[in-house]
């Protein structure tokens, strides 16, 4: 029995090495590859509201982000997509606003403040993206994150709706190793929950 389960132990943590190795190749990749094309709007993906009292830099960084995309005349607009967060009841999208005016951004801004997942980010802003005419998309959200994001587009029929680029958002989370540890470790477990949900293909 013992050889047994350590040959499964074995096996899973191969298997989400593996995962792992994929994910962290592709987040140097898209940081390599900024989007080349300009675009309706930028859709924001939400992430913990606060961390330590603070708005967390890894959602205003990625607000950050788009608001770079939209200086450079990339988007005509930024569309916030995040709901509440259940550790500190915050909307996540209205956080993202607040920072958004707070660094001086003046253009369009778009809420979607009900989304709780990834999958649900790309569902639930696609009426608030049509209804608003945006026919292109730029998808931000930090390097780690855009392999699991790419798939749930293509398995949602999301890119059918839209024109697809990614930004890769090189936020301070990202840069920090204690950050980066934190999404080495989460976001192969998300993809094998995805994966098990029918929602990466």
């Amino acid at each position: 029995m013992r050889p047994v389960l350590g040959a499964v132990l074995l096996a899973g943590v191969l298997a989400y090495l593996a995962i792992a190795g994929v994910i962290w190749r592709h987040a140097a990749a898209a940081l390599a590859r900024p989007p080349q094309q300009p675009a309706d709007a930028a859709l924001i993906l939400g992430n913990r509201a606060y961390l330590r009292g603070k708005p967390n830099p890894c959602l205003t960084g990625r607000v950050d982000a788009g608001i770079a995309l939209a200086g450079a005349g990339r988007v005509k607009q930024l569309v916030l997509s995040g709901g509440v967060d259940k550790e500190d009841g915050r909307i996540e999208a209205e956080v993202m606003e607040s920072h958004a005016r707070a660094q001086g951004y003046g253009g369009p801004l778009l809420l979607e403040p009900a989304s709780t997942s990834t999958r649900l980010n790309l569902s639930m802003s696609t009426p608030v993206l049509k209804a608003a005419g945006v026919r292109s998309v730029i998808v931000v959200s930090e390097p780690y994150h855009l392999w699991r994001v790419e798939r749930l587009v293509r398995a949602s029929g999301f890119d059918k709706d839209f024109d697809v680029q990614y930004a890769a958002a090189s936020t301070s989370c990202w840069r920090r190793f204690g950050m980066v540890f934190k999404g080495a470790l989460r976001e192969p477990l998300a993809v094998v929950n995805n994966a098990f949900n029918g929602y990466l293909h």
